[in-house]
C-alpha cells in the first residue's frame, strides 16, 4: 500500500487528496476536498494536573542507552537504528527516490548510539517520508520516541500517528488508513497523532505539541466535514529546535461502545496532557496496531524549501517507558 497526501495544519483551509493502492486492487482516490479544517473538541478536560499516570523514569531507566530494552516482556517493538539497513524491521518505507530518509549520527549526546533516522523533506519534489510498523495490539499502548528539529525546520503538517485497524492481515490491516474528511463508523478505524501545531502560524515553528484524533464521536468542522479534532495544551512551552526531545504518548482502548478510553502525552518525562472518557470504537475487533513514524510537509504554512527532522530510540510497549537512561560507557 502506498499513499500520497496533502494535509494542512489544524484550522487552516486545506485541500487534501489521498490515493491508496490496495494489494491486488486499482489505485483509488478516497477524498479530494477544499475545506476549513480542524475542530477542537472543546469540552474535553485535560486531567494532567490531577492524573495518577506515571511520569519521570519508566521501563527505560534500567536499560542505559536502551541497550537490552527490547527484551523486556512489556516491550512490543523497539528500534534504536543502531543495526540493520534503512527500514529493516518496519513493514512500509516512504522514501521518495531514495532522497528523503537516511541513517546518520545523532551527535554527541551520551544517551544515544552511533545512528539515528534523518528525514529531509523538499517542498519542490516530495512531502517528506517515514516508516510504518504493524504490531500485536494491547489494551493500553505506550509509544516513545526521540525527535530533533533542525535549526531551520519550519511548520510540520503531520508527524507520528497511531492507527487502529480491524486486523493484521489482508485488507483488514489497511482499514485504518485513509478516510480524510469523513467520520469513522466505529468499526473500521480510529487514529491519534502526536504533532507539532503552529496555531495557524501564530506560534513560532514548529509550535506546541498537540493530539490530532479521528474517531466515531469526533466533532465536525464548521464546513460540516470531519477533520481531526485537536487535543492541545496552549500553555505548554514552545517546541525547541536543535535539541533532542523525548516524546511519549499513550492510548487506552475503551470497552466497545463505552466512553472509558483515554489518551495522554509526556514531553521529556513530564505529563502535559491526559484526556479521559473517549469512546474510540464500537467493535472489539478494532484495535490500535499500526505506528507511522514520519515527518510530513506541504507548502501551506511551510516556507523553507528543505526541512529536516531526526528520530531515534522508538519503543512500543504495554507500560510507561520514560526517557532514555544515560549510557554507562
Amino acid at each position: 500500500m502506498k499513499s500520497v497526501s496533502s494535509v494542512m495544519p489544524k484550522g487552516s483551509v486545506r485541500r487534501e487528496a489521498r490515493w491508496f493502492v490496495l494489494p491486488g486492487a486499482a489505485v483509488v482516490l478516497l477524498a479530494v476536498v477544499g475545506v476549513a479544517c480542524g475542530a477542537d473538541p472543546g469540552n474535553w478536560i485535560n486531567r494532567a494536573g490531577k492524573s495518577t499516570l506515571p511520569s519521570g523514569n519508566g521501563l527505560a531507566a534500567a536499560y542505559p542507552g536502551d541497550a537490552g530494552l527490547k527484551g523486556n516482556a512489556a516491550v512490543i517493538f523497539a528500534d534504536d537504528f543502531e543495526s540493520g539497513s534503512l527500514g529493516e524491521g518496519w513493514e512500509e518505507t516512504r522514501n521518495k527516490n531514495g532522497q528523503v530518509l537516511a541513517l546518520v549520527s545523532p551527535g554527541t549526546d551520551a544517551r544515544f548510539g552511533k545512528r539515528c533516522l534523518r528525514v529531509e523533506a523538499h517542498l519542490d519534489r516530495d512531502t517528506g517520508g517515514g516508516l510504518t510498523k504493524w504490531f500485536e495490539p494491547a489494551d493500553t499502548v505506550f509509544i516513545r520516541f526521540y525527535t530533533r528539529f533542525d535549526t531551520n525546520c519550519d511548520y510540520v503538517h503531520h508527524f507520528v500517528t497511531l492507527r487502529a485497524n480491524k486486523g493484521l492481515r489482508g485488507g483488514d490491516k489497511w482499514s485504518g488508513f485513509g478516510g480524510a474528511g469523513l467520520k469513522p463508523e466505529g468499526t473500521e478505524r480510529f487514529s491519534t497523532a502526536i504533532e507539532p501545531w503552529g496555531n495557524w502560524g501564530r506560534w513560532t515553528a514548529p509550535g506546541r505539541w498537540n493530539f490530532y484524533s479521528y474517531w466515531h464521536e469526533m466533532k465536525p468542522s464548521q464546513d460540516g466535514k470531519y477533520w481531526g479534532n485537536s487535543f492541545g495544551v496552549p500553555t505548554a512551552p514552545l517546541i525547541p529546535r536543535d535539541r533532542w526531545i523525548c516524546v511519549e504518548f499513550m492510548l487506552k482502548h475503551n470497552t466497545p461502545g463505552r466512553p472509558d478510553g483515554e489518551q495522554a502525552f509526556w514531553i521529556d518525562g513530564a505529563l502535559l496532557g491526559h484526556w479521559k472518557g473517549i469512546n474510540w470504537r464500537t467493535s472489539g475487533q478494532l484495535k490500535a496496531n499500526a505506528l507511522t513514524l514520519e515527518s510530513y510537509f506541504t507548502d501551506r504554512w511551510t516556507k523553507h524549501n528543505v526541512n529536516v527532522v531526526f528520530f531515534d530510540n522508538v519503543v512500543i510497549a504495554r507500560r510507561y517507558i520514560g526517557p532514555v537512561a544515560t549510557r554507562n560507557d
